[in-house]
């Protein structure tokens, strides 16, 4: 490989070997933008699938197009897709024929080019452009703006090999990441089981059947009894916008839907900070109530089913419930047993095709398994026991994809700028570092 290098292009710092060349894209594809299809040719089936920006993953199709289809929207496999709208993303199609939507464009490569080094070069110069480009709300990319982009380009054997090397590679740590991301899902159901068999009594050998939709059988000795009779239930409210003094000298922590976010894993148990927070004066003029530190509350709108302990007297909007829970309940027991429940409680309860919605008389009628008080102090410290061992498991191998992943994209920047020579470097372990020049 020849050791002369120069600049790769005016706004980059990188360097590549002084026999490749600096090309713009429009010089080596043929753009083709998705079509405006009318929303009245859609349908659950069709004469085609038809590919819209959600469908670069790898889901199912959820729209066909049926009617008049230029021919000039059909996408191929082998096909370059590059999604406009938001993060920019691109894959190369290989999911049969299908129908280009518009806010989506294909490229397909001109004579000497190998459009899976355009695929693997590219992104990185869309990734530019994405962090560069300002938006208030979806990012938006342009035709012009992909094709007046520059590359450097080496010759097409070169491309070839490259193009080669990186296949064999990336499928490499690709099937590498499916494994790490089944291994999550695997101890992401275990976590979830280990908090089920817990709050059932799973360690009692002494059992009895049981009438609750999400267990089969409890120990001999437990009771199962309605929310209701060992916590008070309440629910919150919004103190009126309209009244611009209800907002002053806020210092009451309100929980709304915004705080659902720190409690999605169900590692956090106890909230202890809001986004926002609500005025005496606003609480005393709504039906919003504070509730003491400890009331346990769970989310009934938007992102139903998501549910913690406060950590200090705070109050809710009317997308929660709360149960301040009397002398015979432990709150964290009963944390434990609304997430074991929270399938159930969607399956089940929720009502609605978009935004799920569980209703206040539904909640009102919610029963829960009820062991002695001082066992439910231990079931809670088994399960804070065992979800540490499987959280810090879980970290591990998150981590481990997260350096895989980095990996992967250090590969492909230093293979299409040059960076070494693919044809001495194939057969290295891609997980031992990106191979020297």
């Amino acid at each position: 490989m020849s050791l002369a290098w120069q600049v790769r292009t005016a706004s980059s710092s990188e360097f590549f070997p002084s026999h490749w060349k600096v090309r713009r894209v429009g010089d080596l594809v043929t753009l083709i933008n998705g079509f405006p299809f009318s929303s009245e040719t859609f349908g659950p089936s069709g004469d085609l699938p038809l590919i819209r920006i959600r469908d670069l993953g790898n889901q199912p199709f959820e729209t066909y197009v049926s009617g008049r289809i230029p021919e000039s929207s059909i996408v191929r496999n082998g096909d370059v897709v590059i999604g406009m709208d938001g993060d920019f993303n691109l894959r190369i199609w290989d999911r049969g024929r299908a129908a280009l939507n518009q806010r989506l464009c294909l490229l397909r490569p001109r004579q000497g080019v190998d459009i899976r080094f355009i695929a693997y070069a590219l992104p990185s110069a869309l990734k530019v452009l994405n962090d560069l480009t300002f938006a208030t709300t979806v990012k938006h990319l342009s035709s012009g703006d992909v094709l007046s982009e520059r590359m450097p380009l080496p010759p097409t054997e070169d491309q070839r090999r490259i193009a080669d090397f990186l296949d064999a590679e990336t499928s490499r740590i690709d099937a590498l990441l499916s494994s790490q991301q089944r291994l999550l899902s695997l101890l992401s159901e275990r976590r979830a089981a280990g908090v089920v068999a817990a709050v059932s009594g799973g360690s009692h050998t002494e059992r009895k059947d049981t009438d609750l939709s999400w267990l089969r059988s409890l120990p001999h000795h437990w009771q199962k009894v309605r929310v209701g009779l060992v916590a008070r239930m309440g629910s919150g409210h919004t103190p009126s916008r309209s009244h611009p003094e209800w907002w002053v000298d806020c210092t009451i922590p309100w929980i709304t839907t915004g705080e659902v976010k720190q409690l999605r894993s169900d590692r956090i148990e106890d909230l202890h900070l809001t986004r926002e927070k609500i005025s005496e004066l606003g609480l005393a003029n709504s039906s919003a109530e504070l509730c003491p530190k400890g009331t346990v509350f769970l989310c009934r709108t938007a992102s139903a089913g998501y549910s913690g302990v406060m950590g200090t007297d705070m109050a809710t909007s009317q997308d929660f419930v709360t149960w301040t829970c009397g002398p015979h309940l432990n709150p964290h027991f009963l944390l434990w047993c609304l997430r074991a429940m929270r399938p159930d409680l969607l399956g089940r309860l929720a009502m609605g095709s978009t935004h799920k919605t569980i209703y206040v008389p539904d909640l009102q009628m919610l029963r829960i398994p009820l062991p002695p008080l001082a066992e439910q102090a231990e079931i809670v410290e088994t399960i804070r026991h065992q979800n540490t061992g499987i959280d810090a498991l879980m970290d591990k191998v998150s981590r481990q994809g997260e350096l895989l992943t980095e990996r992967r994209q250090a590969l492909i920047t230093a293979a299409v700028t040059g960076q070494f020579d693919v044809s001495t470097a194939s057969g290295r372990n891609v997980t031992d570092g990106v191979p020297a020049t």
